[in-house]
């Protein structure tokens, strides 16, 4: 990315002054060229990240799994860097980008209590997708943010590859007891978890049969038929979600669509499957995968 020469932002008679294009300014950076260099990405984005927080007055934290890589779900190695990057917000209201295909619920059940018990006041930003578990993650917000691009996804669970919708069907118990039990205990962790977020959260003005149908529409193949299928803004909204929809000309969107862009780019090209940070933190994993990217 290039910066305006200082000439093209002089003022020259009737001539306006034009603000300097991101990153913009002329100061070279306070660490060593060769490190800077190495570790410009991160710098670039902890650059948006602060220009974001300028515009929201909350403190952004950044949680980006790369679904082109080996390890993309949700784990339990997730809860020790979602500490990390939630150190310093010390009472802050919060804004969480979330980026996920989903995972394992016992994980993510523990980044719902670190949540908790960390944020007063969270909201969700999704720019492209959190789905399956990642979509629970945004249920524990008082409102997600969702663009025209945003999808969040179905929260049934699944055993050995199998939706667990189909594990709880009677039939099931007959040729694998024991799978069908896990099946509905499963299934139970799931829902009991949506209910509680929505009811203390973003649903906790709604009658309690709103949220069971809003439970019900996300955890069975009822209303969506895929675990795959997107669930929109305008879906969230009529499911009695709290969304708060930021067209493509919105300027803050605009800055959310660049760092979602900046994340997508550098996770695939520097081979790291997530990306935890904040303006002042940033921690990476590798992905043990040599690919990276799209099929």
């Amino acid at each position: 990315m290039m910066t305006e020469s200082p000439a093209a932002n002089s003022d020259s008679g009737d001539t306006p002054l034009k603000p300097l294009s991101f990153p913009r300014g002329t100061a070279l950076p306070a660490q060593s060229p060769l490190f800077w260099v190495g570790q410009k990405n991160r710098y670039l984005r902890q650059l948006l990240i602060g220009d974001i927080e300028q515009i929201t007055k909350r403190r952004l934290i950044v949680y980006f799994a790369n679904r082109y890589s080996a390890e993309p779900e949700i784990a339990p190695p997730d809860l020790a860097y979602m500490q990390e990057i939630l150190g310093n917000v010390r009472g802050q209201p919060v804004d969480l980008f979330l980026e996920t295909v989903g995972g394992q619920t016992d994980a993510t059940e523990g980044i719902l209590s670190l949540l908790e018990n960390s944020v007063n006041d969270l909201r969700v930003i999704v720019a492209n997708a959190a789905k399956s578990n990642g979509t629970l993650l945004a249920l524990s917000a008082k409102s997600i943010v969702m663009g025209a691009t945003s999808e969040l996804g179905p929260i049934e669970p699944s055993l050995n590859g199998i939706p667990c919708s189909v594990l709880s069907d009677p039939q099931i118990a007959h040729t694998n007891f024991p799978l069908h039990k896990l099946g509905l205990y499963a299934l139970a962790q799931t829902k009991t978890l949506a209910k509680k977020l929505l009811q203390s959260g973003m649903m906790r003005s709604h009658e309690l049969v709103k949220v069971e149908q809003a439970i019900e529409a996300l955890a069975s193949r009822n209303t969506f038929p895929a675990h795959g299928s997107v669930v929109s803004h305008k879906e969230a909204s009529e499911l009695g979600l709290v969304v708060e929809y930021l067209p493509p000309e919105n300027d803050l969107w605009q800055r959310i669509w660049l760092l979602y862009c900046m994340y997508d780019h550098d996770s695939r090209s520097d081979h790291l499957s997530k990306i935890y940070e904040t303006r002042q933190c940033s921690l990476s994993v590798a992905s043990s995968s040599a690919t990276s990217s799209p099929p």
